[in-house]
């Protein structure tokens, strides 16, 4: 019998089978604390989890989407197909669609939709292509498997063929027919980061510790005598009034030392372990360890680092799976990184000032990258009024010369 699964159940078995050492241990014996379960959701009650997933989502959703086909060896771009610009209807444009299945993928390895029309335009499989994909919650998908093949899709009760359905994957191995999940796998460092969390909120509350100690130092006090301290202390302090004692008394908030305990540490180094598990830099999301630093000679230097090493393959591979599943014949989907790399003005007229000596690009050319028209007839006699007029190399026809 093929088994029914969830993609995202192995982050809570893994959740429910660990426990983080000694932050997890004490938060479980204190009041208000208790040993925190970590699911997809879950997991982004955290800051850094949160972050990354912000971050990939953010530079992925707002890439332009494009299409080419190969004319004589050269991408010439082509129309793209409603799917690539409205996928989920009037409602749901592209930025969106895109950001909400990078979210899933980054998170669970999977992303789902229900195709709830085709185009007239034949795919590979002998059905139209994909014309509206409605995206489907996490939580609502089930999926039965025979091997590695996927052949039944569960949807709030309702079974789907494989080709009503659109999967996209990422953190793929061999045999397993769904992408696996990071938080299965983080689930270590994010129950100790979110119970520390959980374990800050109780400190704070009262909950976990007593808030402060009123302490005799002259006498040992009976239990009686020190509910009777505690009252007056109390009604004291509660309406603002004055505590008037002795020399024989002694107070101490223990919150305001609260910064000493092990969970501040916790938190701020189970950033950069969350970081390295979604794929982000730690520096980029803010949370970079004190003491280490990293210099880069310009901000694009930095972005072309985190566009090869951490965001580039999870663009391919969604470049892939629309050049396979939304548009047809030889046309292939390009997700444009060049935004990425924006340049700061000065760099970007030297860049473009390069490439026009060098016959790379022409003027016209390196103005439309500025979003500005070619030169007319009147600003090239005006550059020649302002710095005279460049002289030419004369040719053999103009001269009558013959070549040697």
């Amino acid at each position: 019998m093929a088994p029914w699964y969830k993609p995202w159940a192995r982050a809570q078995r893994a959740a429910q089978l660990t426990s983080a050492a000694d932050l997890i241990a004490t938060a479980r014996t204190q009041r208000g604390g208790g040993k925190v379960h970590v699911t997809n959701e879950t997991a982004m009650r955290h800051s850094a989890v949160w972050a990354c997933l912000r971050l990939r989502a953010d530079l992925v959703s707002t890439m332009p989407v494009d299409v080419y086909r190969k004319v004589n060896g050269i991408n010439v771009e082509v129309p793209k197909p409603p799917v690539l610009v409205t996928p989920g209807g009037t409602q749901v444009g592209i930025i969106e669609w895109l950001y909400s299945t990078q979210v899933d993928l980054d998170r669970a390895g999977n992303a789902f939709g229900l195709i709830t029309e085709r185009s007239g335009v034949i795919g590979p499989d002998g059905r139209g292509l994909p014309a509206r994909i409605e995206l489907l919650a996490l939580g609502d998908v089930t999926v039965r498997s025979r091997g590695s093949q996927i052949t039944k899709y569960l949807v709030g009760g309702v079974e789907y063929e494989p080709w009503e359905v659109w999967h996209e994957k990422q953190y793929t191995v061999a045999g397993m027919p769904l992408g696996l999940s990071p938080v299965a796998y983080a689930a270590w460092t994010l129950e100790e980061a979110l119970t520390a969390q959980q374990f800050a909120r109780d400190w704070f509350a009262g909950g976990a510790v007593p808030m402060a100690e009123l302490k005799n130092t002259a006498k040992t006090i009976n239990p009686d005598q020190a509910r009777v301290a505690k009252d007056m202390f109390r009604a004291s302090v509660d309406n603002g009034d004055l505590f008037v004692h002795g020399n024989d008394w002694e107070y101490k908030p223990i919150q305001a030392v609260a910064s000493q305990s092990s969970f501040i540490e916790a938190r701020q180094f189970a950033m950069t372990d969350i970081a390295r598990f979604f794929g982000c830099p730690a520096d980029m999301i803010d949370a970079a360890v004190s003491g280490s630093s990293i210099t880069y000679a310009s901000i694009t230097q930095r972005n072309l680092q985190f566009l090869i090493m951490n965001l580039g393959p999870a663009i391919t591979r969604r470049e892939d799976a629309f050049s396979r599943g939304l548009v047809s014949g030889p046309r292939f989907v390009k997700l444009n990184s060049d935004v990425l790399l924006r340049m700061d003005p000065e760099a970007r007229a030297r860049t473009v000032a390069a490439q026009i000596t060098s016959r790379t690009l022409t003027p016209d050319e390196g103005r439309a990258l500025n979003d500005r028209a070619p030169l007319t007839d009147a600003d090239y006699a005006q550059f020649d009024r302002l710095f005279g007029r460049t002289p030419t190399t004369p040719t053999t026809a103009a001269t009558g010369a013959t070549p040697s």
